[in-house]
């Protein structure tokens, strides 16, 4: 048999690699295959409802920033990195961590210095600036966890409109905007907690999924795919910049203040940042080396795809891991916008208010643009929020080391900002 198997598609034209063929698998190693998945996934998930680790107080504080870091991005950047930068996409994601260690430093060190109570009026006022751009910031978030659920959503349908999956995000932004202006958010906070041991058990099973082909792929001889990058230069960094927003999340400890003491947060914070880091990256190093790009397979439902013809079993358990995680997601940062909103207008605009003018914002946004339209909106606007952070920790510097660091990173937050760009 030496035609490609349907795990890989064709290169592309010009594409290099390395002897490469997997046929099919037959059904009873592939039986063990997906054994093997559900029992990865079952072993993450009996370790999170571990009481050790379920009740540590810090693993309770690092679990809201690292949900958000590994949400929803998790579903979108392996497919468009890959695309983008093939066997490099590892290394793309790497900067985009990177970016995330160098903007958290600047999170930490504002902690600090709102702990210690001796900040100059600069930072007070640049911290307002600050809350007003995450308020913002928020209100895009939500229009892209919703956009991505209603995207999955619509994959479990047998509709053909291509609207449906607009037409399922507004009948979900409708539902949170009422359900806030009715009840709040507090009776589905469990549900939150249980979205995030779903995710986590989903995505181990995918990992231990993508290593165990690479390795079987190794062993058999059969090398490993080595695609060029299609972006370089100027523009490749310009869309790592717009992707900021799939390792945001680590910023959430900075309002966490009320249930955790300064020092924790900020271990916590630095812990999510080191697991995500590692989940990104033995995410991306296997799937650059297993797939060849297929340019007509980008879209924000692509790893679903991708996975199914890798282990059918991780099709529906993505699907579901996708689908909890979007709608907890978007639930957090509408209360978060909502509370933020109230807060700045000192009850003028009181939460519920918020929540209605957060719908509105996320409804014109999913009716103008697609998907990663919307996460180059995103991107920029946290951005621009980690770089009024950055500016705060510059301004409250105690030697110019670090002024010098933080003013760097303020500035790349601003280039972020202004030449972040969307995946076409």
């Amino acid at each position: 048999n030496t035609q490609l198997s349907k795990d890989r598609r064709a290169p592309q034209k010009g594409a290099r690699f390395f002897i490469f063929h997997r046929p099919d698998l037959p059904a009873s190693p592939r039986r063990m295959q997906t054994a093997l998945i559900l029992i990865i996934a079952l072993a993450v998930a009996g370790l999170l409802i571990w009481p050790p680790l379920a009740k540590s107080t810090l693993w309770r504080a690092a679990i809201t920033p690292l949900a958000s870091i590994i949400g929803s991005g998790f579903l979108v950047l392996g497919p468009v990195l890959h695309h983008a930068f093939g066997a490099y996409a590892a290394l793309a994601m790497a900067v985009l961590c990177a970016l995330a260690w160098g903007f958290s430093r600047a999170i930490a060190h504002n902690i600090l210095r709102l702990a210690e109570g001796s900040r100059r009026p600069i930072e007070i006022w640049l911290d307002r600036a600050a809350s007003w751009a995450l308020a913002f910031a928020y209100m895009v978030s939500v229009a892209y966890y919703l956009n991505l659920f209603g995207a999955f959503a619509a994959r479990l349908t047998p509709v053909t409109d291509p609207h449906a999956a607009r037409w399922i995000t507004t009948g979900a932004l409708g539902f949170i905007v009422i359900l806030g202006l009715a009840h709040g958010f507090h009776a589905l906070e469990r549900v939150e907690q249980i979205s995030v041991g779903i995710k986590l058990a989903v995505i181990a099973g995918l990992l231990g999924a993508l290593w165990l082909a690479l390795g079987t792929d190794m062993l058999d001889g059969q090398g490993v795919i080595l695609t060029p990058a299609t972006e370089t230069g100027p523009a490749a960094l310009f869309l790592v910049f717009g992707l900021i927003v799939t390792v945001q999340g680590f910023e959430t400890v900075r309002y966490m203040g009320a249930e955790y003491d300064p020092a924790l947060r900020i271990r916590a914070m630095h812990m999510a940042l080191l697991i995500a880091t590692l989940i990104y990256m033995a995410y991306l190093l296997p799937l650059s080396l297993i797939f060849t790009p297929d340019p007509q397979a980008v879209s924000e439902t692509a790893i679903i795809d991708m996975m199914g013809r890798l282990a059918p079993i991780l099709a529906p358990l993505l699907m579901i891991a996708a689908l909890s995680a979007q709608f907890s997601a978007a639930l957090a940062d509408t209360g978060g916008s909502g509370g933020l909103l109230a807060e700045l207008t000192r009850d003028r605009i009181d939460a519920r208010q918020g929540y209605v003018i957060l719908g509105a914002v996320a409804l014109i946004l999913t009716w103008v643009g697609d998907v990663f339209y919307i996460i180059g909106y995103a991107s920029r606007a946290f951005a621009f929020y980690y770089a009024l952070q950055a500016a705060i920790a510059a301004a409250g510097a105690g030697n110019w080391p670090k002024r010098l660091f933080f003013i760097a990173m303020a500035l790349l937050g601003g280039a972020i900002t202004l030449f972040g760009t969307s995946v076409e």
